[in-house]
């Protein structure tokens, strides 16, 4: 008798005794009371405490000073070839009103390959929920956030977020998310520790976050 097979006859023996239809445990469901909702002023004001407190750079601005913004968060990156402009990882799906002049946008996609991501300077992307009370960002990779390895692999990622996209906290990003769709959940830049606690950056992930929160513009 092979092992496989050993394994398969030691777990018939031990549901023998188990019946086809096993009864449902009545397990009451305690659900908390509502919650009174904080002001959306309020809920902004946590978000960017709680995403600058994890060393991001957090930044406010309008619709019409997003590219702007972009310009500012790419102030003093240097090409990673020499000259020439900066090489901008721009996903499926981003506004293209929101990309300024100046850089060279390479487009995302699944068959660009990993050498590719890791030649750019930054990434731009935009988000599907930001939490305030935990100062997490919050993609399921549709239109604009790219796949996974997009917001992995450069050194800098530049997040989109608008201030109607914020919520208060994980019970009501979970409620407002799309279960089926996969998520990615961040918490400030890369980030991580030796036995010493020294605290090293970028070692799986961007080594910067900089968090641009959009509201109307006036």
């Amino acid at each position: 008798m092979s092992a496989r097979e050993q394994i398969l006859e030691r777990s018939r023996r031990a549901l023998a005794d188990v019946t086809a239809t096993e009864p449902e445990l009545d397990v009451p469901v305690h659900r908390p009371p509502p919650r009174p909702g904080r002001p959306a002023a309020q809920v902004l004001d946590l978000f960017a405490e709680q995403v600058a407190d994890y060393r991001a750079v957090v930044e406010r601005t309008t619709k019409t000073g997003v590219a702007g913004a972009i310009v500012g968060a790419l102030h003093g990156r240097k090409p990673r070839a020499g000259a020439g402009p900066l090489r901008i990882l721009v996903p499926p799906g981003f506004p293209a009103v929101y990309l300024p002049a100046g850089i060279e946008p390479v487009a995302d996609g699944p068959d660009v390959p990993i050498a590719v991501l890791d030649r750019c300077d930054g990434v731009v992307t935009t988000a599907a929920i930001g939490i305030a009370e935990t100062g997490t960002i919050v993609l399921d990779h549709g239109p604009g956030q790219g796949r996974r390895a997009a917001t992995l692999v450069p050194d800098l990622h530049v997040c989109v977020i608008r201030a109607e996209q914020v919520v208060a906290d994980v019970p009501d990003a979970v409620a407002a998310l799309e279960p089926h769709r996969p998520q990615t959940w961040i918490s400030g830049p890369s980030a991580t520790s030796d036995i010493e606690l020294d605290r090293v950056e970028g070692v799986h992930g961007p080594r910067t976050l900089h968090v641009l929160i959009v509201t109307d513009d006036a």
